[in-house]
C-alpha cells in the first residue's frame, strides 16, 4: 500500500514544520516514510533542522520517479545507510529497478550515498560543478558527517557522479521524460532541478525553499539567485513543486519564502550599507517577518552578514 498526498497537502501551512518533532519513521534509518506526491513521484521528507545523529542526516527530501521501465532517484542520500534505506521502500513499492540516480547538487546530503547506488552498478548524474565541489570538498563532507553520524556514517565513502551534464540533460525512461536542467547560478554550485512536464511537477532541490529558511552560502550569488528563481524556474510554469527540504507545495509558497525573502533581505542590508551600517550591525537588520520558519536562529544573522559582504562590493 502506498499514501498519496492529496492537492490540499500541497498548499499546507508551513505551520506543519519545526525542529521539534521527533523521528517520524524510527523502524527506518529515514526520517520518515516516503509518499506518493502525485501518481508515480514519491518523496522520503526529510527533518527541516539541521543534520544530526537522532535524523541520520536526512534533513532533505529522496524522492523517486516510477518511469514503468525503471526508478529514477533523486539524491543519493547522506549515507550509504540512508541511500539503502530509500531503496528498501522503493521495493516496497515496485519491482521496477533503479536505473539512474541523480545529485540535486553536490553537498553531502544530495552525494554522501552515492557509494551504495555505484555498487549496485547504477548510474549517477550530476552537474558539471557538482562534481567539482565533491572533488574539491568530499572529503572534508564526509568527515562532517561522520563527526555527527557516528557509527551511522559507517561504509560511506565518497564517490562521484560518473555521468555529467551542463544545462540540460533529458532522460526518457519507460513512459516518462525527465528534464535534468541546471537553470542557472542559485543556491550553490551544480544546482539541479528535475522538470516532468507531462506532470507538471518539478523536484526542485536546493533552489526553492518554504518551509525552513535558506541557506545562504559564502559563495552564493543572491542576484544571480533571484535572477535564476524569478526568470528561468519560474518560467517552468509547474503545478507541483517539491523543495530540497520541506513538504511539497507549489510555486506561490516557495516564491514567498525563497525569492521574496532574499529580496527583502537585499532591500534590508542596502539600506543599511546606505546609512552606513557596518558588518557587526549588519548581523541585527530586522528580519522578524521570517522568524517562524526553521533553522531561522541557525542561519539568520549568518546570511545577513553575508549578503552585506556580497552587497557592499556590489
Amino acid at each position: 500500500m502506498t499514501r498519496w498526498i492529496a492537492i490540499p497537502v500541497l498548499a499546507a501551512s508551513t505551520a506543519m514544520a519545526s525542529e521539534d518533532i521527533a523521528d517520524k519513521y524510527p523502524q527506518s534509518e529515514l526520517y520518515d516514510k516516503p509518499v506518493e506526491v502525485i501518481p508515480h513521484v514519491f518523496s522520503a521528507i526529510g527533518a527541516t533542522a539541521p543534520p544530526t545523529y537522532e535524523n541520520a542526516g536526512h534533513n532533505n527530501n529522496l524522492s523517486f520517479v516510477l518511469t514503468g521501465d525503471g526508478v529514477v532517484v533523486v539524491n543519493g542520500g547522506a549515507s550509504v545507510r540512508l541511500a539503502a534505506a530509500l531503496h528498501e521502500e522503493i521495493r516496497a513499492v515496485t519491482d521496477q529497478p533503479v536505473r539512474l540516480v541523480i545529485n540535486e547538487n553536490g553537498q553531502g546530503h544530495a552525494m554522501l550515498g552515492n557509494a551504495y547506488w555505484a555498487d549496485l552498478g547504477v548510474d549517477i548524474l550530476a552537474h558539471v560543478e557538482a562534481i567539482e565541489e565533491v572533488a574539491e570538498n568530499g572529503d572534508f563532507i564526509l568527515q562532517g558527517m561522520m563527526r555527527y553520524n557516528r557509527d551511522k556514517a559507517e561504509g560511506t565513502r565518497v564517490v562521484a557522479a560518473n555521468l555529467s551534464f551542463e544545462d540540460r540533460h533529458v532522460v526518457e525512461m519507460g513512459d516518462v521524460t525527465l528534464e535534468v536542467l541546471h537553470l542557472g547560478s542559485a543556491h550553490g554550485p551544480g544546482d539541479t532541478q528535475v522538470w516532468i512536464p507531462q506532470w507538471d511537477i518539478v523536484i526542485a532541490g536546493d533552489i526553492a525553499f518554504h518551509e525552513r529558511m535558506p541557506p545562504i552560502f559564502a559563495d552564493t550569488c543572491t542576484s544571480c539567485w533571484i535572477e535564476t528563481f524569478d526568470g528561468p524556474f519560474t518560467d517552468l510554469g509547474a503545478t507541483y513543486v517539491i523543495p530540497g527540504h520541506g513538504h511539497p507545495t507549489n510555486m506561490a509558497q516557495v516564491t514567498r519564502y525563497t525569492s521574496d525573502y532574499i529580496k527583502d533581505l537585499r532591500d534590508k542590508i542596502g539600506a543599511h550599507i546606505d546609512e552606513g551600517g557596518d558588518l557587526a550591525s549588519a548581523y541585527y537588520v530586522d528580519q522578524s517577518d521570517w522568524a517562524h520558519l526553521d533553522t531561522f536562529e541557525e542561519l539568520a544573522t549568518k546570511n545577513a552578514g553575508r549578503v552585506f559582504e556580497e552587497m557592499e562590493w556590489e
